[in-house]
């Protein structure tokens, strides 16, 4: 049977003063308890105090993913207000110190920062979590395995963490950078069948690694408790738009593997170190670097090869419904990534503080289809 390819999205934000701009911890506010009740338990805290994570239900296309988060960050930021704070959407905030920021009291953080110390305080990041359906177990490892060349492509799309207390980091996302700390994240290695992959999960659990699967944090994995695969290599974009373009390719991209599988064909392999490669172009360059293409083994400008990505998914997007939100890509290779759009304000002002400003702005688009340039709060 097809799998559904049905979507969940998870997006972290960040918490804002709006006097200093920088981080704020919620924890004295109603955002979490008002999120919960008004938004069905989509609302919820995460590690650090300044932290906020939405997560949509289970979406059955992207028109209705793109519409829930939409609903979910209008929400967010109004609740938000009402407390005094506003929401920035970026994989790092420009200057806030990590070492003033307090953890959320939960009995799951202490035992995280018990057991990574340092590690985890120093985690103060937002990113992007993407779910797509497919309930055979042994199809999802057969289609990570090849989902994991185009891991790289979408990092760089989405890029948006070029700063890191108060520094020009260099990179375009420092983020990934940050996360790579944690044990057992990046590019996982290639499994030859989900009996292989239960057996690496239950050697961990039995020498105490881990507790669980969730404890496995790699840029794409099969979730745990729920039968999807999670693509969780993205910073957080700062609008919607870009967030679902994002997801609609992550979806097509399983589509289009899982396609290819049902004809006896795959798109060719490449180990986790040659992918590696491409990862740190990614974090290091964003859209303006080149990428490897191992199969002519030679670099290839970043631009160059999205744009055949987006040909290689075209025959799958018209039966997803998604062609409009992935065509949504050609328009972030005009306007840059948030990180681009980022460092370009802060050329033009020399102000992080105007840089927050622009990424709180840029959180409240509204998606261009349905209402212009209209603001999420009022």
């Amino acid at each position: 049977m097809r799998p559904s390819f049905n979507i969940g999205i998870e997006e972290e934000y960040q918490t804002i003063d709006p006097e200093t701009r920088d981080l704020r911890s919620h924890i004295d506010t109603e955002i979490i308890q008002k999120g919960k009740m008004l938004l069905y338990e989509s609302v919820k805290a995460e590690m650090h105090q300044s932290v906020v994570e939405v997560g949509t239900g289970v979406c059955e296309d992207i028109k209705h993913a793109k519409r829930e988060l939409t609903a979910l960050r209008q929400q967010l930021i109004r609740l938000a207000a009402d407390n005094g704070l506003k929401v920035a959407a970026a994989g790092t905030h420009p200057f806030a110190d990590w070492r003033t920021q307090g953890i959320y009291p939960d009995a799951r953080y202490d035992t995280i920062v018990e057991d990574l110390q340092v590690v985890a305080r120093e985690n103060l990041i937002f990113g992007l979590h993407v779910h797509i359906g497919i309930k055979d177990r042994e199809e999802a490892i057969q289609i990570m395995n090849t989902a994991r060349y185009f891991l790289p492509h979408l990092l760089a799309l989405s890029t948006n963490s070029p700063f890191w207390l108060g520094m020009n980091t260099g990179l375009k996302s420092y983020r990934s950078k940050v996360f790579d700390k944690f044990p057992r994240t990046n590019i996982p290695d290639m499994f030859s069948s989900w009996n292989e992959y239960e057996s690496f999960v239950n050697l961990l659990v039995r020498t105490n690694c881990i507790d669980n699967a969730k404890k496995i944090w790699w840029d794409i994995r099969p979730h745990p408790f729920y039968p999807t695969l999670e693509f969780r290599i993205c910073d957080v974009p700062m609008r919607v738009d870009e967030t679902i373009a994002i997801v609609a390719l992550m979806q097509a991209t399983v589509a289009k593997i899982y396609k290819l599988h049902r004809m006896n064909q795959d798109f060719r392999r490449y180990s986790r170190a040659l992918i590696m490669e491409n990862k740190w172009r990614a974090a290091r360059y964003g859209i303006e670097g080149k990428l490897i293409d191992f199969g002519k083994q030679q670099e290839v400008p970043e631009r160059e090869l999205l744009l055949e990505y987006l040909e290689f998914v075209d025959d799958v997007v018209d039966e997803l419904g998604s062609r409009e939100e992935v065509n949504y890509v050609r328009q972030i290779l005009q306007m840059g990534t948030g990180a681009d759009r980022q460092l370009n304000v802060y050329r033009e002002t020399g102000d992080l503080k105007k840089v927050v400003d622009y990424i709180i702005e840029e959180t409240r688009r509204l998606p261009e289809t349905d209402a212009g340039e209209s603001d999420a709060q009022s």
